[in-house]
């Protein structure tokens, strides 16, 4: 199998769908958006560059986007160009579990921080773009997966280089691609096939979140933010029962070779960013190395028993 036969494998049926490879990372991709914090927001900024109105048909931003909208709380405009989403949150540790249904307004997703994470019914989307820095290979590859039926009707204006149609038809390869890149990404295809694919995949990504968010929960020294029904996968933010314990508690899991620790400064804390690459292994050395790190702290400490 060559990348694209890996990826097709990877990624599942689908219909009337083209894939494309870009050069360069998903802020050159590129209205309605649903609003879940920091980046997850950059698209709307974006959007309204290119012509017509931005308007959030969601938010969770009064509870501190701890959550994702329910669908119940979108209010979508049926003559909306189109609805936007990020379907993960790398900062604040949300992700979307099922996709919002928006009826006859197509539907583009952003899965930069999660594609490959599980099996996904990519017939559901118009659009799915996400950079590769995450679960595909190095950064530099943008890929994306696009309905059939939205190509070739380009803006007036848009890059050669940025037109569908152009890219589809040349197999990504209008001009040179960046090879090596494209290289690594196929064997990281290579290597999801070997594993089951996606299905795989979320078996393996199922069981490191559950023991993580599972030794987050049994403890009052650690706590996580995210309402349970919205828990990311991919990033587990997490903070200690006093926040001066967090310089010493990540020099000593550097020490135990448990690196990168640092949760994102606008909220602090720690995450554990745990994509598709990341061992198991290295699950249950955080984990062991969180438990080691409370036991001698009993004063802050307070198990909960299930």
């Amino acid at each position: 199998m060559d990348a694209n036969e890996l990826l097709a494998f990877a990624r599942g049926p689908a219909f009337d769908i083209a894939l494309i490879v870009f050069v360069g990372g998903m802020l050159l991709r590129l209205f309605e958006v649903l609003s879940l914090g920091r980046k997850a927001d950059l698209s709307a900024p974006r959007a309204s560059g290119v012509g017509g109105g931005v308007r959030t048909v969601g938010s969770t931003e009064p509870s501190g986007f701890d959550r994702i909208p329910s669908q119940g709380e979108l209010d979508f405009d049926p003559k909306a160009a189109y609805v936007h989403f990020t379907s993960n949150n790398t900062i604040m540790g949300t992700q979307f579990h099922e996709y919002p249904d928006t009826g006859d307004v197509p539907l583009v997703a952003d899965m930069s921080s999660d594609i490959l994470w599980r099996p996904i019914d990519a017939n559901r989307f118009n659009l799915i773009y996400a950079g590769a820095q995450k679960n595909i290979g190095p950064a530099g590859l943008t890929l994306v997966i696009v309905r059939d039926d939205l190509i070739g009707n380009p803006i007036t204006g848009t890059p050669t280089m940025f037109n569908y149609a152009t890219q589809a038809s040349a197999g990504s390869m209008y001009n040179t691609p960046p090879t090596y890149g494209w290289y690594l990404a196929g064997l990281v295809f290579r290597w999801l096939h070997e594993r089951g694919g996606l299905a795989g995949m979320a078996a393996i990504n199922e069981r490191k979140a559950k023991l993580l968010y599972g030794a987050i929960d049994a403890s009052d020294f650690y706590a996580n933010p995210v309402d349970p029904t919205c828990r990311s996968w991919m990033n587990v933010p997490f903070t200690l029962t006093d926040p001066d314990l967090d310089s010493e508690f990540l020099e000593q899991a550097g020490e135990a070779g448990l690196k990168t620790l640092k949760g994102h400064r606008s909220v602090g804390g720690m995450r554990a960013s745990i994509y598709n690459a990341f061992p198991a292994a290295g699950c249950d050395a955080l984990v062991q190395f969180m438990k080691d790190f409370e036991a001698l702290r009993p004063d802050l400490s307070v198990v909960v028993t299930p």
